[in-house]
């Protein structure tokens, strides 16, 4: 199978190779626009993708084994295209990608953006708030839209979370003979109606002078998050992230969610860290929902129940936390079973009862117990003095594998 990544241009823009594919396949898969690009002389069965695609990939290749089948993608089949999909269903031996320049690729050259200095966030077939996960001031964004009324979206997601300064442009139908790059307007006097559908928007991103700023790290400000006062704050949270020790791509366990705070700053470190949240609460587990919305990571799963019952069927973590519940019978045994070798177990806990649970994990496990200890200085008459907060022991341990006879894996 070869994928052929095709432009605006179409046909026009396409290399000898590609068209050479494309003319002598007897089977042409891809989206209407893409297929609609193809002039007579491509003879080959047309076939347009099913809608959800991913589910019917596998089906429909099986249907046509043996035929020369070409795949036609827009752009570069590798880049947020269905490239990857073919891939991971078929094996990388078993395709053949011709890329063409990407929207990106020809955005960050009408714009004179330097590809290395710009953060691509992409809304095709995604919730619009993940890009507030990317809005830092001073940085610039291209954004893959999902269609004409994307660019109004984003002009409003800015103004909502204080970037209403950011600078605009909406960039169409880059590469074809009606290439448009629009004006740079600001967020906040957009008024701009939708225009074509295949368009990039581009944001160089400017932080309202009263807006809260929100940096890249773990430990924002505990008013950037809705709770009800069960909320890990700002100083532990930071520290607590720390041994969580997040990387590209694993995923978290945040049991007892309470405000979500913690998941939602694990997913913050990086656009491909996934994680779970279980809260028995209903109301809080909807508050979760909405603290992720906000911060840019709806991608936050939200499961309302009692763990460790409702552990049951979750893809296994490479790291977890307890914020919640440790009497719980079985709870932490059930977390430690459900860590693989290298995986890292946090919990915290303010109460005696808890402590003592997790004294008794440091003596079967091993691992670090710490307590912190965190004071605010606040107004004592005309002086100022400090306030302790309710001190925190945290157990953190890394699993490792220990073969011996009887030992607890």
């Amino acid at each position: 199978m070869t994928v052929v990544g095709i432009g605006a241009d179409g046909w026009a823009g396409l290399t000898e190779g590609a068209r050479s594919v494309l003319l002598d396949a007897e089977v042409l898969i891809g989206g209407p626009r893409q297929l609609g690009l193809l002039p007579s002389e491509c003879a080959g069965e047309r076939i347009t993708w099913p809608s959800p695609l991913r589910p019917a990939v596998p089906g429909l290749l099986a249907a046509h084994t043996g035929r020369r089948v070409a795949v036609l993608a827009s752009g570069d089949p590798m880049f947020h295209g269905i490239g990857r999909a073919l891939t991971e269903v078929l094996g990388m031996d078993a395709v053949h990608v011709l890329p063409h320049p990407s929207s990106v690729s020809y955005a960050a050259a009408r714009l004179g953006w330097p590809l290395e200095d710009v953060d691509v966030v992409t809304l095709v077939g995604r919730p619009a708030s993940r890009l507030a996960a990317a809005l830092h001031h001073g940085r610039r964004l291209l954004v893959l839209s999902a269609d004409a009324t994307t660019p109004g979206t984003v002009a409003t997601l800015l103004r909502e979370r204080g970037f209403g300064p950011s600078r605009m442009r909406v960039l169409e139908r880059l590469g074809a003979p009606e290439e448009h790059v629009g004006d740079e307007t600001a967020a906040d006097d957009w008024t701009q109606p939708p225009g074509d559908p295949l368009n990039v928007v581009a944001v160089e991103c400017r932080r309202a002078s009263d807006a809260p700023r929100l940096g890249a790290v773990p430990g924002l400000p505990d008013t950037a998050y809705e709770h009800d006062g069960q909320l890990t704050k700002r100083h532990v949270r930071a520290a607590t992230l720390g041994v969580l020790a997040p990387a590209p791509g694993e995923l978290l366990w945040d049991i007892g969610g309470g405000s979500g705070s913690i998941a939602v700053e694990w997913l913050r470190i990086h656009p491909s860290c996934r994680a779970v949240t279980v809260e028995r609460d209903p109301a809080r587990a909807a508050r979760i929902t909405r603290n992720a919305d906000r911060l840019g990571v709806p991608g936050l799963r939200v499961v309302t129940g009692t763990a460790p019952g409702a552990l049951g069927g979750l893809p296994s973590p490479d790291a977890v936390f307890i914020g919640g519940g440790l009497t719980t019978p079985g709870l932490l045994d059930a977390c430690w079973r459900a860590l693989s070798p290298g995986g890292r177990l946090v919990a915290n806990t303010v109460t005696l009862e808890s402590e003592a649970v997790l004294a008794e994990a440091h003596r079967r496990h091993g691992g670090e117990l710490v307590r912190f200890a965190v004071a605010h200085a606040v107004p004592v008459g005309t002086f100022t003095g400090w306030r302790q907060a309710m001190p925190v022991t945290q157990w953190a341990v890394q699993k490792t594998v220990d073969t011996s006879p009887g030992a607890d894996r």
